[in-house]
């Protein structure tokens, strides 16, 4: 049972992560919890079963599961990017030389109004996600991975393999990085400070349109209501691995999905939601900068 449970949890672990990336990248920049992230999460799952069914109308389903599954991932990543930058250019860029409370405002604006839009154009009934890889899958011992949970692992390893070589070894990364330590001097330097924060409100979304594709496949069912709980999830693992930080959201997402797991298969699944939140808590307390935050020097 430790084991399957342990399975379980990095599965969970690596969706959150996903997400997590999302809030940590624009806090990173912009010092701003974008609250409308999780809906951007619950828009990936609708665009999963849509793009199942454009699959299926251009008569595309004897390619097979795996080509099916990367169509997928595609059609969310483009899609979630597109409406990751139409949010930041219409509800955050007017307001980013307000005080801090008007963006806050306008983010849970935003969260409220995709829920609200998804909901009137998608139907309050749950949207059903076919098994599309199939139970058969690798037996360790007592433990078993299933494809789905085997496909979920590799493509949120892959997708933040890519994500840290990007930040780390392209010019576009050492943009985000400079406009992250002063933008006012990045800007100077000649960075175009908008397209980098265009650049991260895509990249952030594109993998949080990831998760959410890769959590309808899963679960096989979702409605309009999941990004609001996935994205507090979310951004209590970006908090607990120190929000701002990379691998921290990494981290933070697969102890989260962790202790998730082991809470629910040995004490109460009933509580399940309860954990996060209380990890959450206990860090705020204990180390409110997270597990790699390092503390942070106050510009002059």
């Amino acid at each position: 049972m430790f084991l399957q449970q342990l399975i379980n949890g990095l599965t969970l672990g690596c969706v959150y992560a996903l997400i997590a990336l999302g809030y940590t990248m624009v806090y990173g920049i912009l010092e701003l919890i974008n609250f409308a992230h999780g809906e951007i999460y619950m828009i990936g799952a609708y665009l999963g079963i849509i793009g199942l069914g454009l699959w299926q109308s251009l008569g595309l389903t004897g390619w097979g599961p795996l080509p099916l599954l990367m169509f997928l991932l595609l059609f969310a990543v483009i899609l979630t990017a597109l409406w990751g930058v139409a949010v930041e250019r219409f509800a955050y860029r007017p307001l980013r030389h307000a005080g801090r409370l008007s963006p806050l405002i306008s983010a849970l604006g935003m969260s409220i109004f995709l829920q609200n839009f998804v909901m009137l154009a998608q139907g309050t009934r749950e949207k059903v996600m076919p098994n599309l890889l199939g139970s058969r899958g690798i037996d360790i011992g007592p433990a078993h991975i299933s494809p789905t949970q085997l496909f979920i692992l590799i493509t949120a390893l892959v997708m933040m393999t890519v994500l840290t070589l990007i930040v780390r070894r392209t010019s576009i990364g050492t943009a985000m990085r400079a406009t992250a330590q002063d933008r006012l001097m990045a800007q100077l330097c000649g960075i175009d400070v908008n397209r980098i924060i265009m650049l991260t409100f895509a990249i952030g979304s594109g993998l949080a349109g990831i998760a959410g594709v890769l959590v309808a496949s899963y679960y096989g069912m979702i409605n309009f209501y999941i990004g609001y709980q996935a994205g507090l999830k979310a951004f209590t693992a970006a908090v607990l691995g120190g929000i701002g930080n990379i691998p921290g959201a990494m981290l933070g997402g697969v102890i989260l999905g962790i202790v998730e797991s082991f809470g629910a298969g040995y004490v109460s699944s009933e509580y399940k939601d309860l954990y996060a939140f209380l990890i959450l808590i206990i860090f705020l307390i204990f180390r409110p900068g997270g597990l790699l935050g390092e503390r942070v020097v106050e510009k002059v």
